[in-house]
């Protein structure tokens, strides 16, 4: 999601994102700013380079809590550049977090990152799969191509409860789901 007309001054406070990424600063329900993507961020690279979650639980309510409190293990062959990266993405205190204190160009992850290259799109991928088609799904592992797609049903009683105001400045509103709109 994103929401529409946040400059570097802005805040908000919508709940909001996909559990996993979520900052901690938005599950203390406080008011946030551009923070929370660098610690989104710094979950992907985790997962990126661990294969794995940083944070985890059974379910939500032990999701959030392992987000609010625990550190993230970094194994032993994890570089130290990695590690360094991860530790600055995962502060805690939104300020001081990597991205918002610093720019993460000169982080030395990044060194060998070409900055003007990479956005003159100079830069050749490390890996560009073989295609034979457009909807070429061979590079996908099996067991997701074979699943069968069902559609998941939104429970409207959950979503009436929301304040969908909340959401106004966001770029996509489902105008069926705004207040007032025929059912």
């Amino acid at each position: 999601m994103c929401k529409e007309n946040m400059q570097e001054d802005s805040r908000t406070s919508t709940f909001c994102g996909t559990p996993d990424y979520i900052a901690p600063e938005i599950l203390l329900g406080q008011k946030y700013n551009s923070s929370v993507d660098w610690w989104s961020f710094g979950v992907l690279v985790y997962e990126m380079l661990i294969g794995q979650s940083p944070f985890h639980g059974r379910d939500e309510e032990e999701l959030f809590q392992s987000i609010r409190t625990d550190t993230p293990v970094y194994p032993n062959w994890l570089t130290k550049a990695a590690r360094d990266l991860l530790v600055k993405l995962f502060v805690r205190e939104p300020e001081e977090r990597l991205g918002v204190k610093g720019s993460i160009r000169h982080h030395s992850f990044f060194s060998s990152i070409d900055w003007n290259a990479l956005e003159q799109r100079q830069v050749a991928p490390p890996f560009r799969p073989t295609l034979t088609s457009p909807s070429d799904c061979s590079n996908f592992d099996k067991e997701f191509i074979n699943e069968k797609p069902r559609l998941s049903c939104a429970d409207r009683t959950l979503i009436n409860s929301v304040d969908q105001t909340m959401f106004r400045n966001f770029s996509f509103v489902n105008p069926g789901m705004a207040r007032g709109a025929a059912r």
